[in-house]
C-alpha cells in the first residue's frame, strides 16, 4: 500500500515537473508578444496625475486579471471543439490594434495642424474622473486583444497535451505575463518619484545619487514619449504578425520584404481600411 502512495506520488512529481519544462517552452513563444504588451500598456498607463498612476494601473492589471478568467476558459473551449474559429477571432483582435495605431498616429498629425495657441480647458472633477475611467477601459479592451493571443501562442505549445497539462500551462504563463508586464509599468511611470527621493536622500548636493536621481527625472518625459511610439508601432506589428500567420497568400506576396517590415505595412494597411470604414459609418450615423 505504502509502495502504490509512492509511486502515485513520483507520478505526480514526474507531471509537475513535464508542466514545468513546457511552460518554460511556452513562455518562451508568448515572450516576443510580451514586449510589445509591455510598451503598449506603458503608454495606455501614462500620463496620469501623479497620486493617480498607481491607482489606474491597479485598476487596469485587475481588468487583465478577469481578461484572462474569461479568456482562458473560452480558448481551450475553442480549441477542443472549434479550433477553426480561433483565426478569425485573432484577426478581428488585430483589426483592433491596427485601428487604434492608426487613429494614433491620424491624431497626431490633426494635433500638429491645430493653431499652437489655444484656449486651455479646465476640466471639473467629474469630467477628469471620466475620462480617466475611459482611458482605463481602453486600456483594459487593449490588453483583452493582446491576452487573447498570450493565451493562443501559449495554448498552441499545449494542444497535444493532455486537459490539465494545457489548463495548467496556459493559466501560468497568462497569469505570469498579467505580473511581469504591468509591474514594470508600475516601476516605469514611478521613475520620476524615485528620482525625487534620490536626490532627497542626503542633504549634500552633487552626490552620485542626485546625479542619479535627476538623469531618472529628466528620463521619465522621454521614456513615456518613446514608449508612446514604440507601443503604437507594437500595435500595427501585432496587427500585422496575426494576418500574416493566418494569410499565407500575403507573406508569398511580399516575400522580397523584411518579415518586421511585412507586419508593420499589413499592420498599417489593415489598421487604414479600419480606420477609414469606421469614419465612413461614423459620418453616415451622424447625418442619419
Amino acid at each position: 500500500m505504502s509502495g502504490g502512495f509512492f509511486a502515485l506520488f513520483d507520478d505526480i512529481a514526474s507531471l509537475l515537473d513535464d508542466m514545468a519544462s513546457i511552460t518554460k517552452v511556452a513562455a518562451k513563444k508568448t515572450a516576443g508578444v510580451l514586449g510589445d504588451d509591455l510598451a503598449v500598456n506603458a503608454q495606455k498607463a501614462s500620463n496620469f496625475a501623479s497620486k493617480r498612476e498607481l491607482p489606474v494601473i491597479w485598476a487596469i492589471t485587475k481588468g487583465s486579471f478577469l481578461n484572462k478568467i474569461i479568456i482562458i476558459p473560452f480558448a481551450i473551449f475553442l480549441s477542443a471543439f472549434f479550433p477553426q474559429s480561433i483565426p478569425f477571432i485573432l484577426m478581428i483582435g488585430g483589426a483592433y490594434l491596427a485601428y487604434e495605431g492608426v487613429e494614433k498616429i491620424f491624431d497626431y498629425f490633426a494635433r500638429k495642424k491645430e493653431p499652437k495657441k489655444r484656449n486651455l480647458q479646465i476640466l471639473s472633477k467629474e469630467e477628469i474622473l471620466k475620462e480617466e475611467k475611459d482611458k482605463i477601459k481602453s486600456a483594459i479592451f487593449t490588453d483583452f486583444i493582446l491576452s487573447i493571443e498570450i493565451v493562443i501562442i501559449a495554448l498552441g505549445v499545449v494542444y497535444k497535451e493532455p486537459l490539465l497539462t494545457r489548463i495548467f500551462v496556459v493559466t501560468i504563463v497568462s497569469f505570469l505575463a498579467t505580473i511581469g508586464v504591468y509591474s514594470i509599468v508600475a516601476l516605469i511611470v514611478r521613475m520620476d518619484d524615485f528620482g525625487i527621493a534620490l536626490v532627497n536622500l542626503n542633504k549634500e548636493s552633487d552626490t552620485l545619487s542626485d546625479k542619479i536621481g535627476l538623469f531618472l527625472i529628466n528620463a521619465l518625459p522621454k521614456t513615456i514619449k518613446a514608449l508612446s511610439v514604440i507601443g503604437t508601432i507594437a500595435m500595427l506589428l501585432v496587427a500585422g504578425g496575426i494576418y500574416l500567420h493566418h494569410l499565407h497568400f500575403i507573406k508569398d506576396y511580399l516575400h522580397s520584404l523584411p518579415f518586421v517590415l511585412k507586419e508593420l505595412l499589413i499592420g498599417f494597411l489593415i489598421g487604414f481600411i479600419a480606420f477609414i470604414t469606421v469614419y465612413l459609418f461614423k459620418k453616415i450615423f451622424t447625418r442619419i
